[in-house]
């Protein structure tokens, strides 16, 4: 499918990263600037350079903590700026529109707010060189049915706040068996690794390419064979019709996060844009959307309606064999009548 002009998107402005002092005691004898003495002296071994764990247990399960809370308040009062310092990348995207579009639809807090609780949580904390460092914790929540929650959080220093990039809801029984060192430090899978079906780097391009073309990299399921099948079904329908575009997200906050699996595979998290099109034909209308569309809708819907979601997806990628997308977590960011 050619591209659309009317699906191009305006530049964005870079997210600036908010910056916090965390009390870090826990860590410093393992990512401060260690000094080790040789016989010609005092040689430094710098921190971005050393193989260190990402975090301790400990600071993995605050920072849990820290994100609930403060997605709660998030939440219950509809007001972005409570959670803003605690999440970034695809995350962030979907969920400061969430509460925009739930502000402007009621200005006095969320009616319906139910707090988040996240139990029985598990930290998987890789040991590696250099930023960002980051950890994956897995916990069962009191929302979105029998499954795991797994967020994925990340930092680029000792002074910046540990932050939510990734989210996506798996059943207990899919999550990966994760090769761990004798310390229980897990293994990270470069984005260029050859070893795995798809480098984890090219995961976001491959998916988008899947979207459009198919092909027998994915494996079945209903994020890849049936959301190829429910497109194909409404891009043509009576009086409407649906273009899609797919993007590739790959840059900074965006960029795909890899751990190894105990099988030699990795488990990849990674992000994607998506662009849904509605134009209506001549003496018809576009459906009118719900209420949390037109709040993020610029412009005047005559003919047409741009719809852009950001998407976190994860996914198996094995050693050999089909990629299988085992979650993906969608949100509408913002939408154009025309």
């Amino acid at each position: 499918m050619s591209r659309d002009p009317g699906l191009r998107r305006p530049p964005r402005p870079r997210r600036l990263r908010r910056h916090r002092r965390l009390d870090r005691s826990a860590l410093i004898a393992a990512t401060v600037t260690a000094l080790s003495l040789t016989a010609s002296g005092c040689v430094v071994v710098h921190g971005e350079r050393e193989v260190l764990p990402a975090t301790t247990r400990a600071e993995a399960a605050e920072a849990l903590a820290e994100f609930t809370a403060a997605y709660n308040k998030a939440d219950q009062a509809y007001d972005g700026s409570l959670d803003a310092g605690h999440t970034t990348g695809a995350l962030a995207d979907i969920d400061q529109a969430r509460l925009k579009a739930g502000r402007a639809n009621s200005p006095e807090g969320n009616p319906s707010h139910t707090p988040l609780e996240l139990t029985d949580a598990k930290f998987t904390i890789p040991a590696k060189a250099g930023w960002p460092r980051w950890f994956l914790a897995d916990a069962d929540g009191n929302k979105g049915g029998d499954v795991r929650w797994l967020l994925v959080f990340t930092r680029d220093g000792l002074d910046d706040p540990w932050e939510a990039a990734y989210l996506t809801l798996v059943a207990p029984d899919e999550i990966p068996e994760f090769k761990t060192d004798r310390d229980g430090w897990a293994e990270t899978v470069p984005a260029n690794s050859a070893d795995v079906a798809v480098p984890p780097g090219e995961l976001s391009q491959g998916y988008t390419a899947f979207l459009k073309d198919g092909g027998d990299v994915f494996a079945d399921g209903p994020h890849t064979s049936t959301w190829r099948a429910t497109r194909a079904k409404r891009s043509q329908r009576p009086g409407l019709a649906t273009q899609y575009i797919d993007e590739p997200m790959t840059d900074g906050d965006y960029a795909p996060l890899a751990l190894r699996t105990a099988d030699g595979g990795a488990l990849v998290f990674f992000a994607t844009r998506h662009f849904e099109k509605q134009t209506a034909a001549a003496g018809a209308s576009v459906p009118t959307p719900n209420k949390d569309v037109l709040a993020l809708t610029t412009g005047e819907i005559r003919q047409s309606l741009t719809m852009e979601f950001v998407s976190n997806e994860v996914a198996l990628d094995p050693a050999d064999g089909e990629v299988e997308v085992l979650g993906r977590i969608q949100g509408l960011t913002s939408a154009k009548g025309e």
